[in-house]
């Protein structure tokens, strides 16, 4: 399974989501790799993905895609990643 963590330039923040993400699946005891990403390489690395993280502002700029958008509004906020992430994943 692979997950996309989505920032809008760089990846400061998505690698913070990336990070706390895994620790949200680890809480889970869900085996994924999660990839950090900005939104002009999304289309590419998020290609093969079942679920992108992103916050709201982003969610217009992912594009077409089949995966499952999950917008997180506290990265930081283990809780919410890991309650969002469980319903996404079933």
């Amino acid at each position: 399974m692979k997950i996309v963590a989505l920032c809008g330039v760089g990846v400061g923040t998505s690698a913070i989501l990336k990070m706390n993400a895994e620790r949200a699946l680890a809480r889970l005891d869900i085996e994924a790799e999660v990839t950090a990403t900005d939104v002009a390489s999304v289309q590419t690395v998020g290609a093969d993905a079942q679920v992108i993280l992103t916050s709201s502002e982003l969610v217009a700029h992912i594009g077409k895609t089949n995966a499952d958008i999950v917008v997180i509004d506290n990265y930081f906020d283990l809780d919410e990643l890991t309650t969002k992430l469980e319903e996404a994943l079933g």
